[in-house]
Parts: C-alpha cells; sequence; structure tokens
C-alpha cells in the first residue's frame, strides 16, 4: 500500500503564451523531499512555478498543494509557503531590520526571533541597505525570511545560480537542514545539475514545456548510462535502448534507458553511469543528435 503523501499536484496544467506553450505538465513532490526541477533556461520552470504558486493564471490543468486546490484556498495555503527567487524580491532601499516590520504584518506565523538568528548565522547586517549587498548577501535575506514563518513548503527558482561554490555550498547545508526538520519539503527549481545531485530526491525534467523525465533521482542516475563504441557499431545497438546518440568520425556516444540491459547486451563496450546533466543535455539534444546521426549513416 502506498502512503505517500504529496505536497505539491499538477494535473494536466497548460499555459499558451503563443511562442510558448506549457502543455500537460502532471507531476507530483512527495512530502518530505527535495525535488529537483531541472531543464535548460526557458524550458518553462519559472512559469510552472508561478502557476503552483497562483501567480499567474492557468488555461487549463489542476494544482493542488498540501492537499488543497489553489483555484479556492491559494491566500490560505500561501501561509505555508516560503518562496526564494533569482532576483531578489525587496526593495533596495529596506534594511533587513525594515523587512522584519512588513513580514511580521503579512505572516501570522511570523518568527522575529528566528529571522534574527539566520540574519546572525550569514553575518548580514541589520540597518544596511539590501541593495548594497552582494548576490550571495541578497540570497540569503532571502532565505532568513522565507524560512521565518514556520513554511511547511519551500519553492525555489534559481536559488544558488551565479553564486560562488563556497555560498553555494553553505545554501545546500540549509536546504538540507530544513527538510530534515518535520518533514518539510523542497520544490527546487535549477540547470546546476550538480547541486540537485547532491541534494534532490526526486527529478522532474522540463524541455520545451513538456515534462520528458520524473522520478527518483538515484533510480534516474542507476538506469541511464553512455555506451561508447566504434561509429559503425552504432547502427547495432537495441532502438528501445537508444535516448539519444552523438556520432562522429571518432566514434559514438549513446544516452541508454537501461545501463545494466546494454552492458549485458553488449560486453564489448563500455557503458559508463551517467550524471544529471549528461542526461538532461542528451534528452534536450534529442532531435538534433536523430538528425546528425542519420546523415552520419547515409555518408557511411
Amino acid at each position: 500500500m502506498n502512503n505517500t503523501v504529496n505536497v505539491v499536484t499538477l494535473k494536466g496544467v497548460s499555459k499558451d503564451y503563443g511562442d510558448f506553450k506549457l502543455d500537460d505538465i502532471t507531476f507530483s513532490v512527495p512530502e518530505g523531499s527535495v525535488c529537483g526541477f531541472i531543464g535548460q533556461n526557458g524550458a518553462g520552470k519559472t512559469t510552472t512555478i508561478q502557476i503552483i504558486l497562483d501567480a499567474i493564471n492557468r488555461d487549463g490543468g489542476e494544482v493542488y498543494v498540501f492537499g488543497k486546490s489553489m483555484d479556492k484556498d491559494s491566500a490560505a495555503i500561501r501561509e505555508d509557503i516560503g518562496v526564494v527567487f533569482d532576483e531578489m524580491g525587496f526593495h533596495d532601499f529596506l534594511t533587513a531590520a525594515q523587512i522584519n516590520t512588513i513580514m511580521k504584518n503579512i505572516y501570522k506565523n511570523w518568527n522575529q526571533e528566528t529571522y534574527f538568528d539566520y540574519l546572525k548565522r550569514f553575518s548580514l547586517p541589520a540597518k544596511k541597505p539590501c541593495g548594497s549587498f552582494s548576490r550571495g548577501m541578497r540570497m540569503k535575506l532571502q532565505i532568513a525570511a522565507a524560512f521565518s514563518h514556520e513554511a511547511k513548503l519551500m519553492i525555489m527558482d534559481e536559488p544558488t545560480s551565479g553564486l560562488d561554490p563556497i555560498v553555494r555550498n553553505e545554501m545546500l547545508q540549509i536546504f538540507r537542514e530544513f527538510v530534515v526538520a518535520e518533514d518539510h519539503t523542497i520544490l527546487l527549481s535549477s540547470h546546476i545539475t550538480g547541486d540537485l545531485e547532491k541534494l534532490a530526491d526526486e527529478v522532474v525534467f522540463i524541455d520545451g514545456g513538456k515534462i520528458v523525465l520524473k522520478g527518483n533521482k538515484d533510480d534516474l542516475l542507476e538506469k541511464h548510462g553512455i555506451l561508447r563504441c566504434k561509429k559503425d557499431e552504432a547502427q547495432n545497438i537495441e532502438k528501445n535502448l537508444i535516448v539519444s546518440a552523438e556520432i562522429s568520425s571518432l566514434g559514438a556516444e549513446i544516452l541508454v534507458n537501461d545501463r545494466k540491459a546494454a552492458a549485458k547486451l553488449y560486453p564489448q563496450m563500455i557503458v559508463e553511469p551517467a550524471g544529471l546533466e549528461e542526461i538532461m543535455i542528451y534528452y534536450v539534444n534529442r532531435a538534433k543528435n536523430c538528425q546528425n546521426a542519420q546523415k552520419a549513416a547515409q555518408k557511411s
């Protein structure tokens, strides 16, 4: 019996801008997990997050957060959601202390003590305008605010983008602490797949406004692999194993969807594990790689 509780559920969500469309976006985020929402810039991550937060209207589909419809209870639901965006949402002239005054009038569960504890932990000045903060300091300020009103769900859009490795590592540690405490949940949009390999339990991969892959991160990494072989050998690989292939005069590199099956069928070939970045690149480039493979086959 499956006792999994989903904190976020999207069913058939769509949004048509004319030149870009979210098409049948369907996925869930289990309670107590970190769900990595990955895809290249412009794939639809931010639009999906805005729809979850009821910040923009959708054209179709359903959105549930904490089991409640965002169509009916969005204001109450947002009380339990912390949000961190790529760009700071506070006016540059505000100080951290002034932000505290504003936030305690917005959130019923605002905890001033927690907020100032985070400011101290992050070495953020309370009386200095946040417009003078570095990018890393700005992200820390957003996190301090997001983590100070007893939110059960964190939704983060590219929170580590542009940060140096030291600050990024510090952020990941804070996110881990949040999830471990009281079955909190994070939906983290990012194109930095290395961060998600360290942190994520689940992965949802969006490309061109469509979900192309989703599931447990470790399962996806276990299943996929990179098969390396000679150019002429690529034609003999089982088609149902191939996600995408890069073929050149030097040989072929093929992303397979069943690494163990490929290793068993082709013991003379090298089949290596694939990282999230490689998986993402191969899925994104499927159409292009297919065309290149066809051209290479015609020339050979």
